[in-house]
């Protein structure tokens, strides 16, 4: 592709970020207790869309995620540009919400930048297995760091996992995590916690319009995925699992159609086997 039309395909793209972030409003549900996992409860996945009507986005939604990064359909992109984050160690608290372990920054833990509009950290919460996909292949588990700006538009970053060393940041807060194990809206206070030690560990990421993964399935959010999956432990992916105790063998979300939407790949020099 020559480098006009790329750098158009960008603009292009940066454009459409620009419009369907504003549909992005809706956040997720707080009382986890209303949906589960676990198929044939009658609140699961499958029903999350005729449960409530300002849910219906997740039964007839057009852009829900996740989705399967299929290299077939990703288009490398040059000028999307490095991720631009500007992060800040914060007072943190971590709370057991029924069917995930979520670590929030009561003032902020700092800042994303996409596209000239400024995102605050808002919080980090894991699924397991990964709720995305890379050709098809499913991991063991995947953080998604949630980014709000000013007008309430929502940006996550996701970051995927295999089985291997323990994963740096987790093992900070394990003994939390464990403290607030089968406890339901249980808040307790860490400190003081740096969302840089958060190893992202690669300048490679995909980059979609999709959804929330969860209730209310909200559309509009921009998604970039890290192309890099890092290792966690067993115990750590076990600890997250049992300590929400949910009866549910995984809290993530069944794959979504892509519906023609655009999947870009940002690399900083484009090389064949990018693609692969």
């Amino acid at each position: 592709m020559g480098k006009l039309n790329t750098h158009f395909l960008s603009y292009v793209f940066l454009a459409l970020i620009v419009f369907y972030s504003s549909l992005a409003r809706g956040q997720e549900v707080e009382d986890e207790r209303e949906f589960d996992y676990v198929k044939g409860s009658g609140r699961g996945p499958e029903q999350w869309g005729e449960m409530h009507e300002e849910w219906r986005a997740c039964k007839n939604g057009s852009m829900q995620s996740p989705i399967d990064m299929l290299h077939e359909r990703v288009e490398i992109l040059g000028g999307l540009g490095r991720l631009k984050r500007s992060y800040r160690p914060s007072n943190a608290t971590i709370k057991n919400r029924g069917h995930d372990i979520m670590l929030e920054w009561a003032s902020g833990g700092g800042f994303l930048f996409i596209n000239g509009t400024k995102f605050e950290l808002k919080q980090c919460h894991w699924h397991s297995p990964s709720e995305h996909t890379i050709n098809g292949r499913r991991f063991d588990l995947e953080a998604h760091l949630v980014h709000e700006s000013t007008d309430n538009k929502v940006a996550v970053i996701g970051i995927m996992y295999k089985i291997g060393r323990p994963d740096t940041f987790l093992s900070e807060l394990m003994e939390s995590i464990r403290s607030i194990a089968n406890t339901h809206d249980m808040e307790k206070s860490v400190g003081v916690v740096n969302p840089k030690h958060i190893k992202i560990g690669s300048r490679k990421y995909y980059r979609y319009m999709g959804s929330l993964t969860v209730p209310p399935c909200t559309e509009g959010v921009i998604w970039t995925m890290v192309k890099k999956v890092r290792t966690v432990s067993k115990e750590q992916v076990k600890l997250l699992r049992e300590a929400v105790n949910d009866n549910a063998e995984k809290n993530a979300r069944p794959l979504q159609p892509l519906n023609e939407r655009a999947i870009h790949l940002y690399t900083p020099k484009f090389r064949p086997e990018d693609r692969y």
